[in-house]
């Protein structure tokens, strides 16, 4: 039995339900362009292999210019479901009020698009969908911006919009709240769309470069939330994944102060072609410590992120974490990240070094200046927080790090430090990313293997290239 709504909103309701009965007119043409540009941005969002359920489907006009298959669809007009089921035979469609929905269900993605201002109780359905999901689901929202309103209603009485029942107007801010309260936590937003209208062509070019600078002027919003874990913490096995390249005067002191964490953690040592006796140490040092689960391997490649990516590819743990040799981020600070994926605060913890206060050599001044710029740089493109981009410390799940490598073609195999190629996938699969602040020390033994400027050259140029790939599309 469906539960029971107020009488106020079962009024609500059952007049949305007659008004969409009675106007079963298709979309006009400059509507059909919109829902085209809103498709475009769906399928950036969500991987064509992902099961949707959509509230408020209509006729399924949105569901039938995304490639899925796996497809649920809930509306309150019968002739629109009944257009539904004609238009996408393979798809599952039910006559229902998104409040109303409990049917457990392995949905990969939620989509509320464009609906969220003819709900009855927007708490309820975001508290009802909250309890469906599994941990993983990701729902999207998309609605418009408060500033177009004017337009919007000009565009209506021109015939430009098809015509709607009366409704409320949501905010962005609204939204966000509402998420909090019903226990789904954001993980991203932005702004898509100056121009929804075609233009001679113009319309594409203003929509990708113009965009993402002028966010607070687009028309359609877009969040991106998770369910918000209330269960107690999960108890999981560690990897810890340590690059090493002439650091043999760390290696000891990398194992005696890496704690114990989870159910079990290994340590894997990644020697990278060294010039002094690393490697020697290395074996010498998982001989003398036979109680700690040591592997070790030599990189086939060059780089820090070949290492990672191969110590990554022979780590048992259900968490993986990248520790630098140089042990500038002390081994200690490790339960800190392990205690974020745990309690599924996040699904990647990335370290922050620009919090507390540094040793006086820790960090060079233009060193500071270049990750500051980042910082900036990556929390627009991003769409959430990232204070800090080259810290080298990284911590995600194993099942999410198989989803990047099975991603990566998108933003390709250009990353020899790693950080990007792991920071660029986890936020194309909309993954929660929270900042670790952590102490940053003096190197004790050796030197850096960071070259400034030519790094930092190519570093930007990696900058430039996701912004191709996640901002200007």
């Amino acid at each position: 039995m469906q539960p029971k709504l107020s009488p106020l909103w079962e009024s609500h309701l059952e007049q949305i339900r007659t008004f969409y009965n009675s106007h079963p007119a298709p979309p006009t043409w400059a509507s059909g362009h919109y829902l085209q540009l809103l498709a475009h941005y769906y399928r950036l969002l969500i991987p064509e292999n992902a099961s949707i359920l959509e509230i408020g489907c209509g006729a399924g006009e949105l569901l039938a210019l995304l490639p899925n298959r796996n497809i649920t669809g809930l509306d309150l007009s019968e002739a629109r479901i009944a257009k539904a089921r004609e238009r996408l035979p393979y798809g599952k469609f039910e006559v229902c009020a998104g409040e109303q929905f409990e049917t457990p269900g392995e949905y990969d993605f939620i989509i509320i698009s464009g609906t969220i201002n003819y709900l009855g109780d927007i708490q309820l359905l975001l508290d009802r969908l909250r309890r469906v999901s599994k941990p993983e689901t990701r729902l999207i929202l998309s609605f418009y911006n408060t500033l177009w309103r004017p337009v919007i209603e000009i565009g209506r009485h021109l015939g430009l919009k098809h015509a709607d029942p009366p409704s409320n107007w949501i905010s962005k801010d609204d939204v966000i709240n509402l998420l909090d309260l019903s226990n789904w936590q954001l993980v991203q937003e932005q702004a898509r769309i100056l121009v929804p209208l075609p233009c001679l062509g113009l319309e594409t070019l203003i929509n990708r470069l113009f965009s993402p600078f002028l966010q607070a002027l687009c028309l359609t919003v877009f969040c991106v939330a998770r369910p918000r874990c209330l269960d107690q913490a999960g108890d999981y096995t560690v990897s810890v994944v340590i690059p090493a390249r002439n650091e043999s005067g760390n290696i000891e002191a990398a194992v005696l102060r890496t704690p114990s964490m989870g159910r079990s953690t290994e340590i894997i040592f990644v020697e990278g072609h060294s010039t002094d006796n690393t490697w020697e140490e290395i074996q010498r040092i998982a001989k003398k410590y036979p109680e700690r689960d040591i592997k070790t391997l030599r990189q086939s490649g060059a780089g820090k992120g070949n290492a990672v990516r191969e110590g990554f590819a022979c780590a048992s743990g259900d968490i993986l974490m990248i520790l630098d040799a140089d042990l500038t981020m002390p081994p200690e600070e490790l339960p800190k990240f392990y205690q974020v994926l745990a309690s599924r605060h996040a699904e990647f913890a990335n370290g922050v070094r620009l919090v507390y206060p540094m040793e006086s050599e820790a960090m060079r001044f233009l060193n500071m200046c270049a990750n500051k710029f980042f910082s900036i740089a990556f929390t627009w493109l991003l769409g959430q927080p990232v204070k800090d981009t080259l810290c080298g410390t990284k911590v995600l799940f194993r099942k999410d790090y198989e989803s990047i490598v099975g991603n990566r073609a998108y933003f390709g195999n250009f990353d020899p430090f790693g950080d990007f190629d792991l920071l660029f996938g986890a936020s194309k699969l909309n993954l929660k990313i929270a900042d670790v602040p952590i102490r940053y020390r003096n190197r004790t033994y050796g030197s850096t293997n960071i070259h400034r400027w030519k790094h930092g050259l190519l570093l930007l140029r990696m900058t430039i290239f996701a912004a191709r790939k996640l901002k200007f599309i």
